[in-house]
């Protein structure tokens, strides 16, 4: 049973921005001290907002992971970003993500824009985040530092290495000065994530298909769960989870990429995938993995509701 919470005890909701690929998901992971958010090299990898929840004995801090913000060229990616929009209105404090291995530009700016309104209309706190900070030499870091500082009026710059755990801590800290006085914690102690298993496991998939491909391919990948239903007439000590999963594309040479010469990509995707979906149940699974095409399915309403948008 763990302890009542100290006097002075602060919970609330904090929002990671950044554009895509700025390292929010790394570092809502490396926060969180668990994998709850898939990462990839290519942009566009979350299509959800996943909550992490980080709790101490005086603060608990619910982590929300949004797409990157960007200027849409679909519906897809229209509705990405009203997700983002929305979730800015709810949370207490926002993490503004810049990664020091590249220079403040435009995306930045447009994001800057965004948040300075925040500040004005709602007065949210913003801490920038200059993530990455392992990846360039102290020199570069600190013309990143200065480049953010002038990029707009923050209420906290912290540079972190969410890959070395750096300054991690730091982050946390940060974030959850920010937060309001709570009589105790918003979520039972030791939940890591709200976030339904059957979500997890689709990212989980769509974190597998995502790595080694060509660049197209990230923004034309959904997931969907079909079922996971425990298999019959296994032993009590050692049971089997039997979990069905559809991969969506948009076009049949996308469908050729996923799958690969006589299905060796698709069978690769699978292993890694269950290794990940086993860690996170805790038990054995069998994966079975079907890869469908959805034409054009970011730009079609009636399919983007289908597969979860």
């Amino acid at each position: 049973m763990s302890a009542p919470p100290t006097a002075g005890y602060v919970a609330g909701f904090a929002c990671l921005v950044g554009r895509p690929n700025a390292g929010k998901s790394t570092l809502t992971n490396a926060l969180v001290g668990r994998k709850v958010a898939i990462t990839s090299s290519k942009p566009q990898t979350t299509r959800h907002t996943i909550r992490g929840i980080v709790t101490t004995e005086s603060s608990q801090l619910v982590l929300v992971d949004t797409p990157g913000l960007h200027r849409p060229r679909t519906l897809l990616g229209e509705r990405l970003n009203d997700l983002v929009r929305e979730t800015l209105l709810e949370v207490d404090v926002v993490g503004f993500c810049l990664p020091a291995d590249q220079r403040v530009g435009p995306g930045d700016q447009f994001i800057a824009a965004e948040l300075a309104e925040l500040r004005r209309s709602r007065r949210r706190p913003v801490v920038a985040i200059a993530t990455k900070s392992d990846t360039v030499e102290r020199g570069r870091l600190a013309e990143h530092l200065i480049a953010v500082d002038r990029l707009g009026d923050w209420d906290d710059i912290v540079p972190c290495s969410a890959t070395r755990g750096e300054q991690v801590d730091d982050v946390a800290r940060i974030l959850a000065g920010h937060l309001p006085p709570s009589p105790g914690p918003l979520y039972p102690d030791g939940e890591l994530t709200d976030e339904p298993e059957a979500v997890l496991v689709a990212e989980l998939v769509r974190e597998a298909a995502l790595e080694g491909v060509r660049d197209e391919l990230p923004h034309s990948l959904a997931v969907v769960v079909e079922e996971m239903v425990p298999r019959e007439g296994r032993p009590a000590q050692d049971p089997l989870l039997d979990v069905r999963v559809h991969v969506f594309v948009e076009r049949d040479s996308q469908k050729a990429i996923v799958i690969g010469r006589g299905g060796s990509r698709l069978r690769e995707v699978g292993s890694t995938a269950r290794r990940g979906i086993e860690a996170l149940l805790g038990q054995r699974v069998h994966l079975d993995l079907h890869v469908k095409v959805a034409k054009d399915w970011q730009r079609d309403p009636k399919q983007l509701q289908r597969l979860g948008f």
